[in-house]
């Protein structure tokens, strides 16, 4: 009896308690943004801008370059920009001699423009440029940007040119889905719009057509 009564009360092991799932996705969450927002402690400071890199598809904004380089004194890179001829005009007339400007033709689209240069923008230690383009593709521009140029440890301060009458603003697609592209980029290091296009294409055309 003895031992039957103090089997019968002998409590059972406690289980141990399982802490939610949630709340250690708001842990991790709260851990990340602290070290986001102490990224200033821990990472070194930017220097000044080293370089003015600028986006063709506009030549006021390859004027606009001229005029800041002469007046900070630094160098350019026109991505995709107006025929040579006319861009070295420019600069020429702005007081920058061929060595200060490199025009750079190697860019089809806006993914391309920072694609085609960033490794050799590291090879150059550049650590910070001003980003010129036109005001209706600077949301854009500056998405795309700071994936794959900050992937390569480089910031932008972004230098918006007035397009005016000639503004035509993007679609939210347009914008989200070269940032995508820009995203595969960086894991993949091939720009993979074909192959998205052929797989996604028709639910794109579907939600364009609601």
């Amino acid at each position: 009896m003895t031992q039957l009564s103090s089997a019968r009360t002998k409590a059972p092991p406690r289980r141990r308690r399982r802490r939610p799932r949630g709340r250690r996705l708001l842990l991790l969450a709260g851990l990340g943004l602290g070290v986001w927002l102490s990224r200033g402690l821990w990472r070194p400071p930017l220097p000044p801008p080293q370089l003015i890199f600028v986006l063709g598809g506009d030549v006021e904004r390859e004027r606009v370059a001229a005029e800041l380089a002469r007046r900070d004194g630094l160098p350019v890179i026109v991505s995709g920009g107006s025929n040579p001829e006319y861009a070295h005009w420019l600069f020429r007339g702005r007081g920058l001699d061929d060595n200060r400007v490199r025009l750079d033709y190697r860019a089809t689209d806006t993914l391309s423009n920072f694609t085609s240069v960033v490794d050799d923008l590291k090879l150059a230690k550049i650590r910070h440029m001003l980003l010129i383009t036109s005001s209706d593709h600077m949301d854009r521009a500056l998405l795309v940007g700071r994936v794959v140029a900050g992937s390569r440890g480089i910031a932008l301060t972004p230098v918006t040119v007035p397009c005016g009458e000639r503004c035509e603003p993007e679609d939210w697609r347009k914008v989200w889905g070269d940032g995508l592209r820009a995203g595969l980029w960086l894991l993949t290091g091939r720009d993979l719009r074909d192959w998205a296009a052929v797989r996604f294409g028709p639910l794109l055309e579907e939600l364009q057509g609601r």
